[in-house]
């Protein structure tokens, strides 16, 4: 091997290790965001723990759907979106669902949970569809935001044939004033 190869392989050497130091860390988030966890609870499976023991056991028919959300830096910066639905076959149209989500309170303790009693088929539109029906998650109403909140669980009640789909949302920036 001569200098000039040499060379140039100390320089190959230098140019990949510093691109390996250029690339970008893992953001801390991306690290978290599986930790968010939940469990689903009917009168045949109930398991009473600690940090839901104040809350009712599921009614027969109802299941119980406990979110619970990891401690975060900054937690007024986010908020939790919960959707209830149900995955049905569905042709073209919109399709809603239609029920009563109630927000109700652990006599005692003052906690909030949540709860629906019943889902019906609700409104769509009456397009003509040509395409065959697909899978898909038809929701009850627009959702709520509940702002984040890893001290309590949030907690539902719902019938068993309804499921809950969740997202997290996070301000990246500050407020702003209107004119004056």
């Amino acid at each position: 091997m001569n200098k000039s190869s040499t060379f140039y392989i100390s320089i190959m050497t230098l140019l990949l290790s510093s691109n390996a130091m250029a690339t970008s860390p893992v953001h801390h988030e991306a690290l978290n965001s599986n930790a968010i966890s939940t469990k689903v609870f009917t009168t045949q499976n109930y398991q009473s723990a600690t940090e839901t023991k104040m809350y009712p056991k599921p009614s027969e028919g109802m299941t119980q759907h406990i979110i619970t959300l990891p401690k975060r830096e900054n937690e007024q910066d986010y908020l939790l979106e919960v959707q209830i639905g149900k995955t049905q076959l569905v042709d073209c149209n919109q399709h809603r669902l239609m029920g009563k989500l109630e927000q109700l309170t652990v006599e005692g303790w003052g906690y909030p949970y949540y709860q629906v009693e019943k889902v019906i088929d609700g409104p769509s539109t009456m397009k003509m569809c040509i395409e065959p029906k697909q899978s898909k998650f038809v929701p009850l109403g627009e959702g709520i935001k509940v702002q984040y909140d890893s001290r309590l669980p949030k907690v539902f009640y719902l019938p068993q044939d309804v499921q809950i789909r969740y997202r997290l949302w996070k301000t990246h920036s500050d407020y702003l004033f209107t004119s004056e």
